[in-house]
């Protein structure tokens, strides 16, 4: 029998993680620092030692680790080999055990698990949590500190394995979610991460062919240093991730050439008014405001939210569209929640 994620005692809770790099290193330390039973598996044993010395089970094969009657399991492996996998877990799973994630797109794992036959065991997640490093030699519990997930679902979720993820991040690992489906979720990270990506890249791909380079690098300041951060990734890293997810990054992209065109058309124009440059500076104020709130701690509003058996999902969506992000699964269908006022965002 599946204990349903509302009564599951999460003090007796297991997990597996599949792939020990940066997010599930950091994902297998969190857990095993909160005392939950980790149980580990890599496609190379490298980071073994130092993940049985933060309190990590390793195991030799991923069938063993789908095979250990676990509560949840995420898998944090590279896209290109989840359908390996996943043929390789779907014979062994036990029912019981909980399908995760933690890929920045969606849509992809989603299909690759329902192809798998895993799709009614599955809960679509993705922590915004990262740095440009890569490895288990790089993650670290601390990683997750203060970490937003998205959870994410299609018409087939099962209500019930969904709540034991919500209570799992909020209780367990003490982080906070939005509950949103799958293509509303790539059309967002592609907006917030992935074609930022492309275009720190380009920007570090001008100054590297720049004649002026070795000045512009002298004066560079925090403005660059900013503007670039997630340039210095691992390309090889960034490639995947934004093939992951190329229609939406290719239409981001294109919108964002056309808006840097139109203001080179501006500087161009020597009848341009100065109204016009400035139109596109104050576009951004909302932002502005918002992050000038932020750092100055403005008030934080706290409420809940209900949602009913046939509209849940939807119910979710909205909620994620205000700007609420669930803090606490206080019952069956009730959520606490928090926002931030902002106006005009």
């Amino acid at each position: 029998m599946i204990v349903d994620g509302l009564h599951k005692d999460l003090h007796t809770l297991s997990v597996g993680i599949a792939g020990l790099g940066l997010i599930g290193g950091s994902l297998a330390q969190r857990f095993a620092k909160a005392g939950v039973r980790t149980v580990a598996w890599n496609h190379h044993p490298t980071p073994y030692a130092d993940a049985r010395a933060e309190g990590i089970e390793c195991v030799d094969t991923v069938e063993e680790l789908a095979a250990a009657d676990l509560d949840i399991l995420f898998l944090c492996t590279p896209l290109k080999a989840m359908d390996d996998v996943l043929a390789r877990i779907a014979p062994v799973i036990g029912q019981r055990t909980t399908l995760s994630d933690v890929g920045s797109v969606k849509t992809q794992v989603h299909d690759a698990v329902v192809a798998a036959g895993l799709g009614k065991q599955y809960v679509g997640a993705h922590p915004m949590a990262g740095s440009e490093f890569s490895g288990f030699q790089a993650s670290s519990a601390d990683l997750l500190d203060g970490a937003l997930w998205a959870l994410t679902f299609d018409d087939t979720t099962d209500y019930f394995r969904y709540l034991l993820m919500a209570r799992t991040i909020t209780e367990t690992l003490g982080n906070t979610f939005i509950g949103i489906d799958n293509a509303t979720h790539d059309r967002a990270a592609a907006l917030i991460s992935h074609m930022p990506h492309v275009v720190a890249t380009v920007l570090a791909n001008t100054l590297t062919e720049s004649p002026e380079c070795n000045v512009a690098v002298a004066l560079s300041a925090g403005s660059w240093r900013d503007m670039t951060r997630v340039a210095l990734t691992d390309p090889d890293r960034t490639r995947a991730m934004i093939e992951e997810n190329p229609a939406n990054v290719a239409e981001l992209t294109r919108e964002v050439a056309q808006r840097l065109n139109e203001v080179a058309d501006m500087l161009d124009d020597p009848h341009a008014h100065s109204f016009e440059l400035a139109d596109f500076f104050a576009l951004a104020d909302p932002y502005r405001r918002y992050k000038q709130a932020q750092r100055e701690n403005a008030p934080i509003s706290e409420g809940t939210l209900s949602v009913y058996s046939m509209s849940w999902r939807r119910e979710l969506c909205e909620s994620a569209e205000r700007g609420e992000r669930i803090t606490h699964v206080d019952a069956i269908r009730t959520f606490s929640i928090a926002w931030r006022e902002i106006s005009d965002m």
